[in-house]
């Protein structure tokens, strides 16, 4: 009998404990969705403003009219979307689904209309990209890493990731201190791609007049 066959042999296999059944996911609340929500907006350099709850809007449906007060209307590029964020089980009671099924609604002012749900806004590798730039909203940027790095990409328009971190020169983290800029609103880092060293990173538009125009 041969070596192999022998450590197979029935008497000197163990005994392997009953599988264990993966751990159950326990379905996302609506809270949970909503600030998920709000940290897609924030990091989002396209999203001007955002408003809770949204000013009441009207929909056609079929032959009814119906009025709804959406979650949030957020204005993206200089027009304005009304958000709702759902459950899934809240889209199956929600009063506008049929418009929503048959390809989207419009309010009679305009105004789209759209949901966010747990497949849009768990979708990778957004929400992954999107929970990294957080875990840096902490990280302390140096005034002179924070000049540094925001006049390099004065400079150069768009630079990569790993290049703008290079700049910094007193953060033990780099990476971490750019993105602890995009938190502030100061960078905008592409949450569409995952984070690599060529993810792309640019200044963002400042909130308020600079008197330099940069």
């Amino acid at each position: 009998m041969s070596v192999h066959a022998l450590l197979d042999h029935p008497s000197r296999r163990v005994a392997r404990p009953g599988a264990r059944r993966p751990a159950r996911r326990e379905a996302p609340t609506r809270a949970s969705l909503i600030v998920d929500f709000l940290g897609v907006c924030e990091l989002d350099p396209a999203v001007e403003s955002l408003r809770a709850p949204a000013p009441a809007a009207s929909f056609r449906v079929g032959a009814a009219e119906i009025e709804h007060i959406a979650d949030f209307e957020i204005v993206r590029d200089g027009a304005a979307t009304l958000v709702d964020v759902l459950t899934d089980a809240d889209l199956v009671d929600h009063p506008l689904r049929a418009a929503l099924v048959g390809g989207g609604a419009t309010a009679s002012d305009g105004r789209e209309f759209t949901v966010e749900t747990f497949a849009s806004l768990r979708a990778e590798p957004r929400f992954t990209t999107v929970r990294l730039i957080q875990a840096c909203r902490r990280t302390f940027v140096s005034a002179g890493d924070r000049v540094r790095i925001l006049h390099h990409l004065d400079e150069c328009g768009t630079a990569r990731l790993v290049e703008a971190a290079s700049v910094a020169q007193n953060a033990a983290d780099g990476v971490a201190a750019v993105l602890a800029l995009a938190c502030e609103g100061l960078v905008s880092v592409d949450i569409s791609r995952p984070i690599l060293p060529e993810t792309p990173v640019k200044r963002r538009r400042l909130a308020f007049t600079d008197p330099f125009e940069f």
